[in-house]
């Protein structure tokens, strides 16, 4: 295939694989698309060992890194710890978590040995992770929630590395190319994740339009998408390829706790919700008893970004590790990122083989168009 993302980075096929997997990188990059390695919970020196172990398996082949340093968030310039940023949670906000856990005789009694991390790092974290990603041959830099911070994208350039931004309306797509974005995703309310309330179908050709009399730019669809037919359809609404998520999160190489993975092939495309309940920005998960408690009236509120996640982030990992031990409340609570494509896959596949289903699937909706044209 032949397109502007594909010229741009080097690869067969304009299909770009989001995923916090080093595993699924690989595999996407090996098979002929494009891994980006999720890098938003990372350390500077976990991201090295995960950069240097995926250098060691692609031979080559281009990948890239999504770092998500967003334009806006509490306490940015403060410089504060995390134990700085705990102390601004209120305490009710916690007692609701515990409340609702007990209410589904999840123990709260361990909150202090619960797995995992929470919130955004340190404000300089960025540039740190920057520092290690263009040590490495990474052939796209991309960054999530606002305009890229100016050194990404002066750092960026000058190594001759393309920067990518996501947006969910026309408007953020024309600030970004005005402030150097090289590739724009443009991403639809049917994505996992942090996305807007414009679907895919609409905003991708809004967005080609809006920044076509400023510079060419390549667009990549995102939102909702897990085939080779929709890849062929973002193509005739003008974009230069897509990029992927959710499709990824129950492939073999995955790192999705196993219970989510069997909630996401049981689940239909209306299993998911726009909630603020993990991260106080809207995103879209699968539906829970998590989620519903957060939607309904009496709960404080969701606090801003990362303060929520501070609130979230553990509790949710201790709950994922009970549901896989087969608790039934830890169970109802589960929930992951994911978008309204998951009512489209239903079964557990390597990496590889989503890649050469959806390149055959994308040439069988090529066929079609050119046979509808007749003649």
């Amino acid at each position: 295939m032949k397109t502007l993302i594909c010229e741009l980075l080097g690869v067969e096929l304009p299909l770009l694989a989001f995923s916090h997997c080093r595993d699924v990188v690989a595999a996407v990059t090996n098979a002929g698309g494009f891994g980006v390695l999720g890098a938003s919970s990372h350390t500077p020196q976990q991201l090295e060992r995960e950069l240097t172990w995926i250098d060691e398996r692609v031979g080559g082949k281009p990948y890239g890194a999504d770092l998500v340093i967003p334009e806006k968030y509490e306490g940015k310039g403060a410089r504060l710890t995390r134990e700085q940023l705990a102390e601004r949670v209120p305490a009710g906000h916690h007692a609701f978590v515990d409340a609702l856990l007990d209410a589904h005789g999840v123990d709260t009694s361990g909150r202090d040995q619960w797995p995992g991390v929470f919130g955004m790092p340190a404000d300089d974290i960025g540039e740190k992770l920057l520092d290690v990603a263009l040590r490495h041959p990474i052939k796209l830099i991309a960054n999530a929630l606002g305009v890229p911070p100016r050194f990404m994208v002066d750092r960026a350039k000058a190594a001759g590395v393309p920067v990518a931004a996501l947006v969910g309306a026309k408007e953020h797509a024309v600030k970004q190319v005005n402030a150097g974005v090289d590739v724009l995703i443009a991403q639809g309310t049917e994505a996992g994740g942090h996305c807007g309330e414009v679907t895919t179908m609409v905003l991708v050709p809004e967005v080609v339009e809006a920044v076509r009399p400023i510079r060419e730019v390549p667009v990549l669809a995102a939102g909702g998408i897990v085939t080779g037919r929709q890849m062929a359809a973002a193509i005739a609404l003008g974009a230069a390829g897509v990029w992927t998520g959710s499709v990824w999160l129950t492939t073999e190489e995955a790192e999705t706790a196993p219970y989510t993975v069997r909630k996401m092939l049981a689940a239909t495309s209306r299993d998911t919700v726009r909630s603020a309940g993990r991260t106080g920005k809207p995103s879209r998960q699968l539906r829970s008893a998590w989620t519903d408690a957060w939607e309904r009236p009496g709960n404080p509120g969701a606090l801003p970004m990362p303060l929520q996640s501070v609130v979230s982030e553990r509790a949710l990992r201790y709950v994922d590790a009970q549901a896989e031990k087969g608790h039934p409340g830890a169970r109802e609570l589960a929930t992951y990122w994911v978008g309204q494509g998951v009512g489209l896959i239903n079964r557990v596949r390597p990496a590889r083989d989503v890649v050469y289903e959806m390149a055959q699937d994308y040439a069988a909706a090529a066929e079609r168009i050119a046979d509808s044209l007749g003649g």
